[in-house]
């Protein structure tokens, strides 16, 4: 039998929307922050040609920077305000995470609560600008000398001035997205980084289309090669459906109780354990730390190659480093599994977790409470957070391999549809989490007035 939750968010209909405020509201205010983002988007650094940019990025398809390019909406090829989008903020928040599960001083202020939350949440700030600032400054010198040898020139002004209005520029755009997406997630609908990633996916996929099926009309795709992108797009939103929904639920068994009518009466409910307790979390996460150092190694091979011996070696880097390459699938695959147990662990504690039954009287039958019931949760996590690990290397690899191969846009591999579906899934969620709020707040003040009319 169906719970009440589960009947009252089945019952929601448009009519129930149209009363809900607060959330049109909220929805209103979520898509102003994506417009101004996509709006961001096309605002170029100042002292570029961006015609010569254009020319210069056209050779380098297929590359690294395309793949790159998929996170920020575009905004990497037009070398916009906010070209480097939120990934350095990503990257530092790892950094932090990691630093916090290995320093015991920041593992005592991250349990401070509250205060503790905010000084991390500034360290965290702290080391976007210097990833921004970094990333910044060989992106800047890459492009000045980037297409020189062919007399393409992308940089108009002077180097040195162009070098600190790039770092400011970027270390501005960059600190305004991260502003925005904690604005998303407090003001708007929630998920405000997931969002800004999934809008610059999602601005791009027209275009993506339009060039696959353009590749068919002009011979350069065979129609069976297109058919077998839309199967196999279909195949694979079906599959993640299936996977973030899936559950392993656990048992529990309460004591009997004396009831109303004197009868002995015991509860049960039940743990539910996702298969894949880390969402979308890890392939950003490995994503994030993958691109950022072969972003500067991009740049910076462009102005040292050729002369020297260490210009070489970033050169040969970059090219065993190429998306779709044996050693950059072998890394990214080493990431996601990574992340998917590191993460899994963060947000779950099954020590806390057994206590808390423990104390409310809750049990696993045939399990003893208190550490035996922590060691057999952690047990049962790890199982099945192997196999949401192997699903989200699986949905992340083989397609973006296959898109490496055949030329598809990456806007079309696994990693971009994971995040698209997942964030559209949460935000779906949340979006009935505050139909549900507002149904019930109007269920408690008509309580209250049946009650006020019987006195």
């Amino acid at each position: 039998m169906a719970s009440a939750a589960e009947q009252m968010a089945a019952n929601l209909s448009l009519s129930q929307f149209a009363k809900a405020t607060e959330l049109k509201k909220r929805l209103w205010f979520t898509l102003g922050a994506l417009i101004v983002f996509r709006l961001l988007s096309h605002v170029p650094l100042p002292g570029l040609d961006p015609r010569a940019l254009q020319t210069l990025f056209d050779t380098t398809k297929g590359g690294v920077l395309d793949f790159f390019n998929t996170f920020s909406g575009g905004a990497l090829t037009r070398m916009s305000l906010i070209a480097l989008g939120v990934m350095p903020y990503i990257t530092a928040s790892i950094i932090v995470q990691l630093a916090t599960s290995l320093s015991p001083a920041l593992a005592a202020i991250k349990k401070e609560g509250e205060s503790g939350r905010k000084k991390l949440n500034q360290y965290t700030r702290y080391g976007t600008v210097l990833l921004t600032a970094i990333q910044g400054y060989f992106i800047a010198v890459g492009l000045e000398t980037w297409g020189t040898s062919s007399g393409i020139e992308a940089v108009i002004v002077n180097p040195y001035l162009f070098r600190v209005t790039t770092v400011i520029s970027l270390i501005g755009g960059t600190m305004f997205l991260m502003w925005l997406g904690e604005q998303i997630t407090s003001r708007g609908i929630g998920n405000g980084i997931s969002l800004i990633i999934m809008a610059g996916i999602v601005s791009q996929l027209p275009t993506a289309l339009a060039n696959v099926f353009e590749g068919g009309r002009t011979g350069s795709m065979s129609p069976i090669l297109i058919g077998g992108v839309i199967i196999g797009v279909i195949g694979l939103v079906a599959l993640i459906v299936f996977m973030e929904r899936a559950q392993r639920k656990v048992l529990i068994q309460y004591p009997k109780r004396q009831t109303a009518k004197g009868m002995m009466q015991g509860d049960k409910s039940f743990l539910p354990l996702k298969i894949n307790t880390a969402n979308v979390i890890p392939p950003i996460f490995a994503s994030s730390l993958l691109l950022m150092p072969l972003t500067i190694s991009q740049f910076a091979g462009q102005r040292v190659a050729g002369e020297s011996t260490w210009g070489d070696f970033i050169i040969t880097v970059n090219q065993y480093l190429q998306h779709g390459t044996p050693l950059y699938m072998a890394l990214y695959a080493f990431g996601i599994i990574f992340f998917c147990f590191f993460y899994t662990a963060v947000v779950f504690n099954p020590e806390e977790t057994a206590d808390n039954l423990k104390r409310y009287g809750g049990f696993i039958p045939g399990i003893r409470p208190g550490k035996t019931t922590a060691d057999y949760l952690d047990y049962v996590l790890t199982r099945i957070t192997v196999l949401g690990a192997a699903y989200l290397t699986f949905i992340c690899l083989v397609p973006e391999y296959l898109v490496a191969q055949a030329g598809i846009p990456f806007y079309l591999g696994g990693t971009s549809l994971l995040i698209v579906v997942n964030v559209t899934i949460d935000t779906v969620t949340q979006i009935q989490s505050h139909l549900l709020a507002h149904q019930y707040g109007d269920l408690i003040k008509k309580a209250k007035l049946k009650g006020g009319m019987r006195r």
